[in-house]
């Protein structure tokens, strides 16, 4: 279903029910879908810098469930964000792309830029992925280690996780050499959300599932597949933005990792 009025209620197959509160119609051909749950004053000050780039990409929050106020339509409406979208239904960040790509489809747009909303990602790159999408790739993948790539104050077993487990079982999977797959800046085409050898829209992909699915079943099915340079800055001080506790947490995210490098999440009929 398309939602065309305020407060529209949109379900699907395999789509979480989700509120939409939209402030204007499409405008350009792509979107940025920003993730938060409850991310307070880091997504306020994540709008104002993509603020710039509100004329030439559609901002769409999908959000999981915040509470803390930080969602309120009159500052999403002066920061140029076209609609909001509240996940109603199960399940977590995996809910919320479901959510989101679902309905950047049924919006017709052509591509979709993905980036979270804790304010550790420079939305300067949006262009670059945009680019990217213009030149036919389908999926781009944000990286912090390819040239004109920062990564600032990374946590060191971040750093360790990224670079000896997680970026090579990636690849190895996918056939194609990522250097920062744990970086949830990227973009999708519209052909590659829309293939049903990839069929992104299964309730198995309730968590981290789906970001790594998706680059790993991108390549290994001949679509286009590139890097782009990115910054994500990590905070002096102070707790690290994250959702992800230190033992269940990454845990879950190993257990995801290893199931989609071992191919557990592609389609059973095609």
């Amino acid at each position: 279903m398309v939602a065309s009025t305020s407060g529209a209620v949109l379900a699907a197959p395999d789509v979480p029910t989700f509120d939409v509160r939209e402030m204007f119609d499409r405008r350009n051909r792509y979107c940025v879908c920003v993730f938060v749950i409850n991310e307070g004053e880091r997504i306020v000050a994540q709008l104002e810098k993509m603020r710039p780039l509100a004329n030439d990409f559609d901002i769409i929050i999908a959000d999981g469930g915040s509470t803390d106020g930080s969602l309120a339509t009159d500052g999403l409406e002066r920061a140029g964000v076209r609609a909001l979208l509240t996940k109603t239904g199960a399940g977590k960040l995996g809910a919320q792309m479901r959510m989101a790509l679902f309905y950047a489809l049924q919006q017709g747009y052509d591509g979709v830029i993905v980036i979270d909303g804790n304010n550790k990602d420079d939305p300067a790159a949006i262009p670059r992925f945009a680019q990217a999408l213009d030149k036919g790739f389908d999926h781009i993948q944000g990286s912090r280690f390819i040239a004109q790539g920062v990564a600032v104050n990374t946590p060191v077993s971040r750093l360790l996780g990224l670079k000896l487990v997680h970026a090579p079982l990636v690849s190895l999977a996918s056939g194609f050499r990522y250097t920062d797959t744990t970086n949830g800046f990227r973009a999708y085409s519209r052909r590659l959300l829309e293939d049903a050898r990839v069929a992104p829209f299964r309730e198995v992909f309730a968590g981290y599932e789906l970001h790594y699915y998706l680059a790993i079943r991108a390549a290994r099915l001949g679509f286009k597949v590139t890097e782009v340079p990115v910054t994500r800055e990590y905070p002096t001080h102070g707790k690290t933005p994250t959702k992800i506790s230190p033992l269940k947490g990454n845990a879950t995210i190993l257990k995801a990792l290893f199931k989609a490098c071992l191919h557990r999440f592609d389609p059973a009929d095609v």
